[in-house]
Parts: C-alpha cells; sequence; structure tokens
C-alpha cells in the first residue's frame, strides 16, 4: 500500500508542477509580452518593405525609367501606405492588450506568482506527514514588469521651455514590459531594467495654430480656422534600459534569504533608444454654418526617425515620479532644435 501511495502522490505532484507551468504560461507577463513583441515585428516588417520599395524606386530613377518627380511621388505613396498598415496592425495589438490589462483588473487573469512545487519522495507513504509535496515560493533574480506612464509633455525650443505656444494640455503616455535582474547575487541594491516601450507624445499647440510642412522644415502656422482642439501625436517604439537601487528589505525564512522587489524605496537612472513609428495631425473646428468638423493629417513631418534619450524615475512600491527627456531633436531639419521633455507618474505593476 505505501508503495501505491508513494506512486501516486508522486505523480500528483508531477501532475501539479505540469499544470503551474502551463498556468505560467497563460500569465500576465507573458501574454503582455507576445503582444509587444507582435507590434515590433509587424514594424520591423513594414519599414523593411520599405526600404526595399525605396531602393527600387531608386534604381529605376538612376536607369531614367521615371522622373524625379515621379520617384519622390512614389516613396511617399509607399511610405503613407507602409504608415497605414503599421497603424492598422499595431492597433489590433493595442487592442489585445487593453482587454488583457482590463481581464487583470477583473481578475480573470493571474500574474506571474514565482513559486515552484517541489517533491519530497523521503517522506512518501507515511500517513502523518503532511510535506510531501509542497509549494515552496521563491524570488526569482529576473523579474518582469508591466510598465504604464502618462504625464504632461513640454516642448523644450532651443533649451528654453515654449510656453507661448503650448500651455497645459500636452500630454503623452507610455506602455510596455520590461526584466529587472539583480546584479548581484547576493544583494538586493542594485538591478538592471531593460525592456520595450511604445511611447505616445502629443502636443497641442494654442492660438489657432498648426504644424505645417515649408520643405522639408516643420513648423508652427496659424490655421486660419477657430479651432476647438489641435493635437500633434508621433509615436516610439524604444528599448529602455536603466540602473535600479532598490531599497526593499531581504527576507530570511528559516534557512533561506529571499530578495523581493518594487515593496520598498527606489529610484532608477538611465536612458532610452528607438525609431518613429508614426505621426499625425488632428485639427477640430467649426465651418460657417456651425458644424464641427474634424481633419486628420498623416504621414511624414520631418519626425527624426531614430530617437534616444535619458530619463529617471523615483518612488516607493510600484509607484514613481517619472521624467524622459529627448536628446534627439523632434524635428530633423530645423533651423532650431526643439526636444521633448516628459513629466508623469509610472506604474511597475509585478
Amino acid at each position: 500500500m505505501k508503495t501505491i501511495t508513494f506512486y501516486v502522490a508522486g505523480f500528483l505532484c508531477l501532475l501539479a508542477t505540469q499544470m503551474a507551468a502551463q498556468e505560467k504560461e497563460e500569465t500576465f507577463e507573458v501574454r503582455a509580452n507576445k503582444i509587444a513583441k507582435n507590434i515590433e515585428k509587424i514594424t520591423k516588417e513594414q519599414k523593411d518593405s520599405l526600404k526595399i520599395e525605396v531602393e527600387q524606386i531608386n534604381a529605376q530613377l538612376e536607369k531614367n525609367e521615371i522622373t524625379p518627380a515621379q520617384a519622390e511621388a512614389r516613396k511617399k505613396e509607399y511610405a503613407e501606405m507602409r504608415a497605414k498598415k503599421i497603424e492598422t496592425m499595431a492597433a489590433a495589438e493595442e487592442q489585445k492588450l487593453t482587454d488583457l490589462v482590463k481581464d487583470k483588473v477583473d481578475g480573470k487573469v493571474k500574474s506571474r506568482s514565482g513559486g515552484r512545487f517541489s517533491i519530497n519522495f523521503e517522506n512518501f507513504g507515511n500517513d502523518d506527514d503532511t510535506t510531501a509535496c509542497v509549494r515552496e515560493y521563491d524570488y526569482k533574480r529576473t523579474t518582469s514588469q508591466f510598465v504604464f506612464a502618462l504625464g504632461i509633455n513640454r516642448l523644450m525650443t532651443d533649451g528654453e521651455m515654449d510656453t507661448e505656444n503650448f500651455k497645459g494640455r500636452s500630454d503623452f503616455y507610455e506602455w510596455g514590459i520590461t526584466y529587472n535582474t539583480r546584479i548581484l547575487k547576493n544583494n538586493n541594491l542594485l538591478h538592471l531594467k531593460y525592456g520595450l516601450s511604445l511611447q505616445y507624445n502629443n502636443l497641442r499647440p494654442d492660438n489657432d495654430k498648426v504644424f505645417s510642412i515649408d520643405g522639408n522644415k516643420t513648423g508652427l502656422v496659424d490655421s486660419g480656422l477657430d479651432t476647438d482642439m489641435v493635437r500633434f501625436r508621433y509615436v516610439n517604439l524604444v528599448v529602455p534600459v536603466h540602473l535600479e537601487f532598490d531599497f526593499t528589505p531581504k527576507k530570511v525564512n528559516e534557512d533561506k534569504t529571499y530578495y523581493p522587489t518594487h515593496e520598498g524605496f527606489r529610484f532608477g537612472i538611465g536612458g532610452y533608444t528607438g525609431f518613429n513609428v508614426k505621426e499625425k495631425q488632428i485639427v477640430k473646428s467649426e465651418d460657417e454654418d456651425g458644424n464641427k468638423v474634424k481633419n486628420k493629417t498623416k504621414g511624414d513631418f520631418n519626425v527624426n526617425d531614430f530617437i534616444y534619450g535619458v530619463s529617471a524615475y523615483i518612488g516607493y512600491g510600484e509607484i514613481s515620479l517619472y521624467a524622459k527627456y529627448d536628446l534627439q531633436p523632434l524635428f530633423a531639419n530645423n533651423d532650431v532644435d526643439q526636444n521633448n521633455l516628459s513629466l508623469g507618474i509610472r506604474f511597475d505593476l509585478n
């Protein structure tokens, strides 16, 4: 009977381990990470396709098969088509993330528990033993978090904040996945945080002004309209990297020491690099008859394709104050550099 009990208990424990592994595959972090990778793949594929198409157009131009004007028109057409595909396909993934976050709030999806099952074969067969199959909790050296941040944007023109053209309505929000690796094996202070994020930056000009392209330069001009709202949005896909100082105290349980994260005071310094995914401008106004009019302009506003900047955060637990600054000017060819500064609140959710 004890032999049967031994194998039955062992089988049940192994089954529980497999169930735990399956559960882990469906955790919030894993599903959110898949969505982020899908967006990255979509963007890369469309950018690569556009590069090939532009090279083909340049080859036709060199052979005098098309005129420079035709080449420029075709490049613009392909760029708009690829941008539209990125927007459409990424929007579907963003909806998946929205639904996933809602499911997490409603308790329909679980987060990574960090636990593991173990089997104590020596105790199998003892009728009074209840510790043969136990769930031991551990804090892994590398964990993952879902990051969400939001706040205000300020455009810095030649090093000074532009308060004349932009008042208090410009904003940003960011979401992504980060991995947190404890650098020292037996010390919880230093961590390396790295991941993938989408940054949505909105600039809202005042005084009925809109962004306009003049050749290869972009600036604000009077729209000639009585505008209700002007919003210029550009989206960046970036890889953030931070050195994080986490003052969460270690935990000692009998003869084991654990190193939890995001349970105490912490701050991080670092930066990010990536590329621009899309940009567009939305203008809401009224016509002469008082009808609401909404114009949406997509395409190339001469926003720099490559982006890099510095960022920092400081807080307690999963919530912190957050700041980021684009070192790369917003527009590629303007005579005066304009850089975006963002200030807000950041959530690192385990």
